[in-house]
């Protein structure tokens, strides 16, 4: 079927604009490939404890001790610090923290810190309270 003069002028218009949206579109997916600054959410003390999965109390406050020390970049927790831990893991506060602390002590996973923090004794966890978190509650050999 043949095709008038004006008719072909418009088609060509057409393909002249389409090479101008497909030279537009091939910039723009070439600037995507790039990989974007995902921001990721911080992981949560929630999600914290239940991963390591501590199976009592004493572990439980050990976990959030690391938390506190590694995600939070607390130099030091006082009771205050573990029972605001505790609650925002949704998990239920020992009825006596300093029994759970004196625990982690005697097992060589805590220790007094240098200085009082807020009016209040603060620990610190040792480097074996950090390897026995980081190993899921298991002594490393």
């Amino acid at each position: 079927m043949p095709v008038d003069a004006n008719t072909e002028e418009k088609i060509n218009e057409i393909l002249e604009i389409l090479k101008r949206l497909e030279a537009r579109i091939a910039t723009q997916e070439t600037r995507s490939i790039a990989p974007a600054a995902v921001k990721q959410k911080p992981y949560s003390i929630k999600e914290f404890v239940i991963a390591r999965n501590p199976n009592n109390d004493t572990k439980k406050t050990l976990a959030i001790g690391y938390f506190l020390e590694k995600y939070e970049n607390l130099p030091s927790f006082n009771i205050r610090d573990l029972e605001t831990g505790f609650r925002n893991a949704k998990e239920k506060v020992p009825l006596n923290m300093n029994d759970k602390v004196n625990g982690n002590i005697r097992n060589g996973h805590v220790m007094e810190a240098e200085e009082l923090k807020d009016g209040l004794t603060a620990w610190t966890l040792t480097s074996t309270g950090e390897r026995f978190v980081e190993n899921n509650f298991e002594t490393s050999k």
